[in-house]
């Protein structure tokens, strides 16, 4: 502010703006200066994503956002809305480097990091479209394109713009954010150090190392008790729960014995279980497990004392399910 001459209390109008009122129209910032609107919101509320395209499914309560940013970069988002909460899956990256053989994303392979603004905007056109109807945005999981962990302070950032107070932030609650990592095991315990309170969710998707290794390369870095180990301790500390994310992949993942194995991997643990039946994807020749094989995988964690559910499937027919997000123009 000091350098364009205004004082610095204007930075907090802005933000304020943005952040409390939803708006970026300098037209509805009438507590500034008239004079002073447009150049102030032109300089400090730069528009960050152009939308190329967006769609909706399930009876329009799944909408999928594809984002160009200002250097051609594309990033998609997703707004779920469901009768007790309002969900969006935001993108860290553009593109994803962890290079999962089961993931659209994974497979085009990392463009750049996104900034702390870029990954704002996604939740905050999200919680503008739940205004529109007179709703609040409730959760925010950072479960799009990218590795979060990866781009670790600019997500960092991002979770306290979300979870701040106006107007510093949105002001969602710590707990209704979902930080999600494929296992960068030295990035888990430096979020534990953070003393936030962000759900933990691990990519896991194989219990044993030597499958693990081929559904998620970074597995040869970290292993299983290495990862599993990391967010034990997150855990502890925060006292949350962690999502177990487990992509249920027809004859590769999802046999008894592999259920057995999870379930005494996670047996008193603070742990849920999340079952992912794996979506289509191009080029892709995996498919979902069956459903009796499903719930026979359901039925042996919980045996075994492990909360576990399936994921409701939304958005798979316009590619906004897990797994789906390419970012493609066509």
């Amino acid at each position: 502010m000091s350098a364009l001459g205004r004082p610095a209390y204007r930075a907090k109008q802005l933000s304020a703006h943005y952040f409390g009122r939803l708006t970026t129209d300098p037209a509805a910032m009438t507590d500034l200066p008239a004079a002073d609107r447009e150049s102030l919101a032109e300089a400090f509320l730069p528009r960050l994503l152009t939308s190329v395209r967006s769609v909706a499914c399930d009876d329009g309560s799944t909408r999928k956002w594809l984002w160009r940013t200002f250097d051609g970069a594309l990033v998609e988002s997703v707004l779920m809305r469901y009768p007790d909460r309002a969900t969006v899956c935001i993108s860290s990256q553009a593109g994803c480097g962890m290079a999962c053989p089961f993931c659209a994303t994974g497979q085009n392979g990392l463009t750049r990091n996104l900034s702390t603004g870029e990954i704002v905007e996604q939740v905050m056109v999200a919680a503008r479209e739940m205004a529109k109807t007179g709703d609040r945005l409730s959760n925010v999981v950072f479960m799009g394109m990218g590795e979060p962990l990866a781009n670790y302070k600019r997500v960092l950032a991002a979770f306290h713009r979300i979870t701040d107070a106006a107007p510093d932030g949105l002001g969602l609650s710590q707990r209704s954010v979902t930080i999600s990592t494929v296992g960068l095991v030295p990035a888990i315990k430096r979020l534990t150090a953070e003393g936030i309170n962000a759900t933990l969710a691990v990519s896991l998707h194989a219990p044993d190392d030597e499958l693990r290794d081929t559904l998620v390369p970074v597995n040869s870095r970290w292993k299983v008790a290495e990862v599993l180990g990391a967010a034990w301790e997150y855990a502890e500390r925060t006292g949350r729960r962690v999502s177990i994310e487990y992509a249920m992949i027809k004859d590769v993942n999802d046999q008894p014995w592999r259920a057995d194995l999870l379930g005494r991997l996670l047996a008193g643990r603070l742990a849920h279980v999340n079952l992912i039946p794996l979506n289509p994807t191009p080029g892709s020749d995996w498919d979902a497990s069956p459903k009796a094989v499903e719930r026979e995988f359901v039925h042996r964690l919980r045996a075994a004392g492990v909360p576990t559910t399936v994921r409701d499937t939304r958005g798979r027919e316009i590619d906004g399910a897990c797994g789906q997000l390419a970012a493609a123009e066509v």
